[in-house]
């Protein structure tokens, strides 16, 4: 028998490489492997090392950003535009011929109400949108969910149509809330994310003044039918919400999501554009960055998550956000909803000449962050945050006691309201401020989404229906006792900011609350 041949032996096995000795460099086109079972330590994402963050934050101002203000801060100036309408034109719709069936308790009551209630669910729902598909995509699609809506709010015959399109509006500007102030925060530099989180949040005050005079205008029967008027009124919003909607086109997105989500690539090379725009603009080379981070890049995060990050690892913080939330949201949505109800109830204002009150109050809602916004950055937060809070619920006791005697009238009550929300508006800016720094990265628009849902759901459903009924009732008394309830949250979110706000002034963001993705976990707090 034939000698069998040996067996040609067994190549060595290559050799593998240490999973920690090196950085991977980000491949979008190779998706990162899932860990193996029998090596739970080796890294389940791609790592990379960045200084992305700390190249943005010593950005100095310049045009680049205020393309950044107007294309996402000018979307408040249409909500304010909004709200304010609908609380000027609440009497004129319930009068006989506008065009609907419907009280005006049911449009400062239930209409306010369903708006908030939208505002919240949209909110949460593109919220997780956000942090899942980035800050881009997401306010482009809220602001056209926004500007369809009031379009369709405009065309209502039925009061059932008006109370749709009320949620559904609600429902695009809860959503540009989580979108859009966290994408400003990731791409304003730390020295100046306070002032101008603030200015930009506080420009709903414009839209209110807008609103306001253009009421005046629209509910003159002498130009406008009694049922056009107010149909103009929102669609001229639309048309601003278009012009807003071209400007925003070139917002990028953020970096910092980009370097997180596996786009490190593009986020590089956005960085690198704006720095040279810049260095061209300023005619001077850029300063060296202060540091780098390392992150496990990942995608996205579940509700779970992000819960257990925000009110587990974070209590205090957790607590901060809601006692401001509720607070500033109970006072604004309950009462400045029936403001012009009780000019008219009160003081027998007619109803197309509430917007010069409103007007003048609303002046002074946006003067307040904008002459305080800068003190947030240069004396601090935790004194600044609670200040004001204080400050503008000490005053609203003053304005209560003042209006349960009798003492007041629609001039001094207008001038009361204008110092109390000089202050409650700084206050209430800065609730959405602390709410966008003080959480991890990978939380950001979610943790915005949860703190503004269930402050404004405490506070801006419930207030609007209780506020409606009490200043329905037409005693001083019980409209006394609206104002003293918001008086009171608002004091006690003041004391609460007083012990546990952060010291987030010109810190990075990643400093205030290291990235979960981050080798260095954030520390419990």
């Amino acid at each position: 028998m034939p000698t069998p041949a040996s067996p040609e032996p067994e190549p060595p096995p290559e050799p593998v490489p240490e999973p920690d000795s090196y950085t991977v460099p980000p491949a979008p086109t190779i998706p990162p492997a899932l860990p193996a079972p029998s090596a739970p330590s080796a890294p389940s994402a791609p790592t990379v090392t960045t200084a992305v963050p700390a190249r943005l934050d010593r950005l100095p101002w310049s045009r680049w950003h205020w393309m950044i203000v107007v294309g996402l801060g000018t979307v408040w100036i249409l909500d304010g535009l909004e709200v304010t309408i609908v609380g000027n034109v609440a009497g004129r719709l319930a009068e006989d011929g506008s065009g609907l069936d419907i009280t005006a308790a049911q449009v400062t009551g239930t209409a306010a109400a369903l708006y908030v209630a939208g505002a919240c669910s949209g909110a949460l729902f593109f919220g997780w949108l956000t942090d899942r598909h980035g800050r881009r995509k997401l306010f482009m699609v809220t602001l056209a969910v926004y500007l369809a809506a009031t379009a369709l709010t405009a065309l209502s015959t039925e009061s059932w149509w008006f109370f749709l399109f009320r949620f559904l509006t609600g429902f695009g500007i809860g959503g540009e809330y989580a979108a859009i102030n966290s994408a400003i925060d990731e791409l304003i530099p730390s020295l100046y994310r306070g002032r101008v989180d603030l200015v930009i949040n506080g420009s709903y005050w414009l839209g209110a003044i807008g609103g306001a005079l253009l009421s005046i205008v629209m509910l003159d029967t002498d130009i406008f039918p009694l049922d056009v008027g107010w149909r103009l009124s929102f669609a001229l919003g639309v048309v601003l919400g278009l012009v807003i909607l071209l400007v925003r086109r070139h917002v990028p997105e953020s970096p910092r999501w980009q370097f997180i989500h596996g786009h490190g690539e593009e986020a590089e090379r956005l960085v690198r554009s704006v720095e040279e725009e810049i260095e061209r603009e300023k005619g001077r080379s850029l300063p060296e960055p202060a540091g780098r981070i390392t992150l496990h890049q990942r995608g996205s995060i579940g509700f779970g998550t992000v819960a257990r990050t925000v009110f587990a690892r974070y209590p205090r913080r957790a607590a901060l956000g809601l006692a401001l939330f509720v607070g500033q949201a109970f006072l604004y949505n309950a009462i400045t909803f029936g403001f012009g109800t009780i000019l008219v109830t009160f003081y027998g204002v007619p109803t197309g000449g509430t917007g010069y009150y409103f007007a003048v109050i609303a002046a002074g809602n946006f003067v307040g962050p904008l002459l305080l916004g800068r003190f947030f950055d240069t004396v601090g937060r935790r004194i600044m945050i609670s200040s004001t809070y204080v400050l503008s619920g000490l005053l609203l006791f003053a304005t209560a006691w003042l209006f349960d005697r009798g003492s007041l009238t629609a001039t001094t009550l207008t001038a009361c309201w204008c110092v109390v929300l000089f202050f409650a508006s700084t206050g209430a800016s800065s609730a959405y401020l602390t709410v966008s720094e003080i959480f991890p990265m990978e939380t950001r628009a979610m943790a915005i989404a949860f703190f503004y849902a269930l402050g404004t759901a405490a506070g801006g459903i419930t207030g609007p229906l209780v506020f409606a009924g009490l200043t329905e009732s037409g005693n001083a008394g019980d409209t006394a006792l609206a104002f003293s309830i918001g008086a009171a949250l608002m004091c006690a979110a003041g004391l609460v900011a007083a012990f546990l706000a952060v010291d987030a002034e010109r810190r990075s963001l990643e400093d205030i609350a290291a990235p979960l993705s981050s080798e260095t976990p954030p520390a419990p707090t």
